[in-house]
C-alpha cells in the first residue's frame, strides 16, 4: 500500500523523538479502562491538539479536510503518543472540534451530526476549511481540561511531640 499522499508533501509533520538507530515505538495503552486513566486521557487530549495542528499544516498543500484528517490518523501510534486503536477517538474528537468551530451542531463525536457537519465543511473552499481547523485548534487548547488534576490540599504538619522552648 503506498504511503498517504500527505506524507509526500513539502510540509512534513514533526517527527517523533528517537534515539540514534532506533525506530519510534508507540506509547503503551491505558492503565485499565481508558476513561479512568488520567494520564492516558491527557495523552488523548494532547494527541487531539497535535492532530488539529498537523491537519492544518498538511492542508496547505491543497488537501481537503477529510484527506488530511484520515492521513494524520494513520500516524497516531508513532507521532501522537497513543496506540493505533485509539486513533479513531482522536480523529472523532478533532472532527467534533472542527464542526463546532464551523458553528454547526456536533453532538456525540461518533454521531450522525459530525458526519453531516464534515460533509458540509468539505463543500467549502480549502482555505475556509483551513481557517476552521485553525479556529478549532485554538479553541481546543483554550478549553481543554487542565493537564494535571489538582491534588487535594495537604494540611500543614501539626506540632510534633518533643522538645519545647
Amino acid at each position: 500500500m503506498p504511503p498517504p499522499r500527505w506524507l509526500l508533501s513539502r510540509r512534513r509533520p514533526p517527527q517523533p523523538h528517537t534515539t540514534a538507530g532506533s525506530e519510534p515505538t508507540p506509547s503503551p495503552g491505558p492503565n485499565g479502562f481508558w476513561l479512568t486513566d488520567p494520564a492516558f486521557r491527557d495523552r488523548l487530549h494532547s494527541a487531539t491538539a497535535t492532530t488539529l495542528d498537523l491537519v492544518e499544516s498538511v492542508m496547505y498543500d491543497g488537501m481537503t479536510l477529510t484527506e488530511a484528517l484520515s492521513g494524520v490518523r494513520q500516524e497516531v501510534p508513532f507521532m501522537l503518543g497513543v496506540p493505533a486503536e485509539y486513533g479513531l477517538l482522536v480523529e472523532a474528537e478533532a472532527a467534533a472540534q472542527i464542526v463546532q468551530a464551523a458553528g454547526l451542531e456536533a453532538g456525540s463525536p461518533f454521531g450522525h451530526a459530525i458526519a453531516q457537519g464534515m460533509a458540509h465543511i468539505e463543500q467549502r473552499p480549502v482555505e475556509e476549511q483551513q481557517q476552521l481547523v485553525r479556529a478549532a485548534a485554538r479553541r481546543y487548547v483554550i478549553n481543554a481540561p487542565s493537564r494535571r488534576s489538582s491534588a487535594p490540599a495537604v494540611p500543614p504538619p501539626g506540632p510534633t511531640p518533643g522538645r519545647s522552648r
